[in-house]
């Protein structure tokens, strides 16, 4: 067992050093393996250097021979550059010799038809005119050049003046209205463009102003410009008005026809109307009530109509024209001399606007030499016009000279100098009209004065702000210095109150040309009756309150007090009913002589005193059928009573053998009488 267990580990000993043997020979054989690599390696290695080394030597002989080969060629093409600029320059310089040739028929034919053409000749020319200044001063060719880019030019301007005066035309009167036009029953106005120029006029036009600025060096083609639209302009505004000489008169609308035409959609619609012309209406209405109390032409006020709606328009059709003319300009002529041009294009127009303004001012100054007032209501229209346009009319004439911006607001102030001055005029012509007692109106209806100076008034309604702006304007108190609507309508109340106190004194002092005082009281009846009604009807007395509150009841008294002086005529026929010097008597008692002439002389008496005033006063007048019957009723009501009972404090007495003879009306008759009173039919 010993001897067994130690022989165990001896053969495991052999077997591990076996195994390492192995091993060990394994990994010499990897030696020798990676040794024998390594050795090939450096030999590839050793071949690839020596390659290299060598393709090395290969590319340096290349490049020794190419770089010179290189450079000669470089140079070569150089200079075949060079002859080929040398002869393009040659080509070139040599062209500009011949420009002149070149370019003879076109310019002498000119730019008509072919604008660009021509442009590309002058563009030529102006460079051998360059060219030759800068090189050669002094040859004959610069003169020659010289000369075809002056004619070049000459004709770019003639070209430029034929366009605009043969393609400039005035604007048709019916486009004019049309622009101008206010439909008051479409919530968005369609704006009508005016087009001056045709579309590749107006681009040709554009090309050669730019030429000119840029190369000709010319201003004077602003100065052809301004000249030819200026007239066009003002040729336009003259072409208004003919339409309105020969249209309205006839039609009574001078208004475009195209309005109604183009809008296929309403062909029933109403001719568009300019802002305010229902009150222009009503104002020419009025005028003419006016004119025809004063015995005037009519057919003449109707030429003075027509002119005042022809100034109206024309004004609102400068506005529109100028603005038009103004964005046709900005497209045409430079920016720093836009302003000038524009200044000068519309001064011709625009002073003869302001020259028929002045005209107008000076016609309503004679028309107050002669106290035709109602002539002087002109003015309004016109001058509520001019202010509700004269922000668009400042905004348009935005950066003109200050003498053109100020013509507007010097015939704004002339036309209410001369308004205002016509309204206190007639304050005093109402205050001092003379009592001509054959100017009286025999049956005391309401006088003329009376209805003329409401008629004057009631227009005062369309035009408040304008008429108190009038009467502002001659103010000179410190509270003038800021006008606003509320302190003009005061001043306007105050003079319509001047006017109307002013008349009612006039009138106190006419009706003592009447003898009878029944008809003074019938005259200042309808007079302060017929102005009353007035004042509601027209809604003056809204005015009127502004500073007389009471003014209605003021006037109603009045009335009152006439209707009461009236009946008091009515005493000397009443009083002859009264118990007043009656007998007493019993039943059945015979009257003494005296006694019954007593009651004689009062039958007789109110038979006498009823049928002189019915006879007289049937020819009165009360134009006003409510007082008419009121005032009958009444004085009815207070006769037939006290006759009545005069009638039967008589019934029993005998007083005569022919009662038929005193005892001529009954009471019914005598009502009858009365009603028939202020009614000269009857």
């Amino acid at each position: 067992m010993g001897i067994l267990s130690r022989m165990i580990p001896t053969e495991d000993a052999s077997a591990r050093k076996r195994e390492i043997e192995e091993k060990l020979k394994q990994e010499q054989e990897t030696l020798s393996f990676i040794r024998e690599n390594l050795e090939k390696s450096d030999q590839l290695t050793k071949g690839m250097v020596s390659i290299l080394s060598s393709f090395e030597s290969r590319l340096m002989q290349l490049e020794n021979s190419i770089i010179p080969v290189h450079k000669q060629t470089e140079n070569l093409q150089r200079l075949q550059e060079n002859v080929d600029k040398t002869l393009s320059c040659m080509d070139h310089v040599i062209s500009y010799y011949h420009v002149a040739k070149d370019t003879d028929r076109i310019i002498r034919e000119g730019p008509t038809g072919r604008l660009d053409e021509y442009l590309a000749c002058i563009a030529k020319i102006q460079k051998a005119v360059e060219y030759f200044q800068d090189n050669n001063p002094d040859s004959p060719e610069l003169n020659t050049v010289k000369a075809r880019f002056e004619k070049g030019k000459e004709l770019l301007e003639a070209e430029f003046r034929n366009l605009l005066t043969r393609y400039s035309k005035p604007v048709p009167p019916i486009l004019i209205l049309d622009a101008i036009s206010v439909d008051e029953e479409l919530e968005v106005q369609e704006e009508v463009v005016l087009e001056h120029l045709p579309e590749a006029v107006l681009q040709d036009i554009i090309c050669i102003a730019g030429w000119l600025v840029e190369y000709g060096r010319n201003q004077d083609f602003m100065n052809v410009y301004f000249q030819i639209r200026s007239n066009q302009l003002d040729r336009s505004i003259k072409g208004l008005k003919e339409h309105f000489r020969k249209n309205s008169a006839s039609s009574g609308v001078p208004y475009s026809p195209a309005v109604q035409t183009k809008r296929k959609d309403t062909p029933t619609k109403k001719v568009p109307k300019r802002p305010g012309y229902d009150h222009d209406l009503r104002v020419k209405l009025m005028t003419d009530a006016l004119t025809e109390k004063h015995g005037g032409a009519a057919g003449k006020d109707d030429v003075l109509d027509i002119e005042i709606d022809s100034y109206i328009h024309c004004i609102s059709a400068f506005v529109k024209l100028a603005q038009s003319e103004y964005a046709l300009l900005l497209e045409i002529i430079p920016e720093h001399h836009q302003k000038k041009t524009f200044d000068s294009l519309i001064q011709e127009a625009l002073d003869n606007l302001m020259l028929e303004g002045d005209n107008i001012v000076s016609a309503a100054r004679r028309a107050i030499m002669r106290h035709d007032y109602s002539a002087v209501l002109t003015i309004f229209p016109i001058l509520r016009h001019l202010k509700m346009n004269k922000s668009e009319f400042d905004s348009t004439l935005q950066g003109t000279a200050a003498s053109t911006k100020n013509k507007l607001p010097t015939l704004i102030t002339s036309m209410e100098t001369i308004g205002a001055k016509a309204l206190e005029e007639f304050a005093d012509s109402i205050k001092n009209d003379p009592d001509k007692e054959y100017n009286m109106p025999k049956d005391g209806t309401v006088h003329e004065l009376t209805s003329n100076a409401i008629l004057f008034l009631q227009q005062l309604l369309d035009f408040q702000e304008t008429a108190g702006a009038m009467l502002a304007s001659q103010e000179s108190s410190s509270s003038a210095s800021s006008y606003t609507s509320e302190f003009n309508k005061r001043l306007l109340s105050t003079y319509i109150c001047k006017v109307l106190g002013n008349l009612q004194l006039n009138l106190l002092s006419k009706s003592k040309v009447y003898e009878d005082a029944a008809l003074r009281a019938i005259f200042l009846h309808n007079n302060y009756n017929y102005i009353l009604k007035s004042l509601e009807k027209s809604e003056l007395i809204q005015l009127v309150t502004v500073t007389q509150k009471r003014a209605e009841s003021l006037y109603r008294e009045l009335i009152e007090q006439q209707i009461i002086s009236y009946k008091s005529s009515w005493f000397k026929v009443t009083e002859h009913l009264s118990e007043k010097n009656m007998p007493v008597f019993q039943p059945g008692t015979k009257l003494k002589d005296k006694e019954r002439q007593i009651i004689k002389d009062k039958f007789k008496g109110f038979n006498d005193g009823l049928e002189e005033l019915c006879k007289t006063q049937k020819g009165w007048a009360i134009p006003d059928k409510e007082q008419r019957d009121f005032i009958r009723r009444s004085q009815k009501t207070v006769v037939s009573e006290a006759y009545r009972a005069f009638l039967q404090r008589c019934a029993n007495i005998s007083f005569t053998k022919n009662p038929e003879k005193y005892h001529k009306y009954h009471p019914e008759h005598v009502e009858q009488m009365i009603e028939k009173l202020f009614d000269t039919s009857a």
